[in-house]
């Protein structure tokens, strides 16, 4: 089993809100989910959570890359519009730091015209429990 099929299968939250991932490449990965009527929060908008959810499914993807679980300890999120029924969400991110122990990335989140939705950055922690997956493809 590769990591993309690991989180694809097994982070059942992402899947449940439609998030899935596209692409994973050493220190890259892209995911996308289609924001649906059980997306959208009072206002009418695109729930943060659910956009929340997208990046930190990318995030994963890049802070297990190396030989042992990998688990957030820090992120934050910044909202810069909201996401609307019927948008096609990209969420893309990159290792800021590759760090053994401790790393860090950043995710931008945009929508299927190019504007920026949200941008997250995380650290995290990587124990001593090896990964139960073969690679990244």
């Amino acid at each position: 089993m590769t990591l993309k099929d690991f989180l694809n299968s097994n982070d059942r939250f992402a899947a449940g809100c439609g998030a899935r991932l596209a692409e994973i490449a050493p220190g890259t990965a892209v995911a996308t989910m289609e924001v649906t009527p059980a997306h959208l929060n009072a206002g009418g908008v695109c729930q943060g959570g659910a956009i929340f959810t997208l990046a930190d499914l990318v995030f994963a993807a890049l802070v297990n890359q190396g030989e042992n679980l990998t688990f957030a300890i820090n992120s934050t999120i910044y909202y810069h519009v909201s996401a609307r029924e019927g948008d096609t969400l990209r969420a893309e991110g990159r290792l800021s730091c590759n760090h053994h122990r401790i790393p860090s990335a950043e995710v931008v989140v945009s929508n299927q015209e190019g504007v920026r939705i949200a941008t997250f950055t995380g650290q995290a922690y990587s124990g001593r429990h090896p990964m139960p997956f073969e690679g990244l493809q």
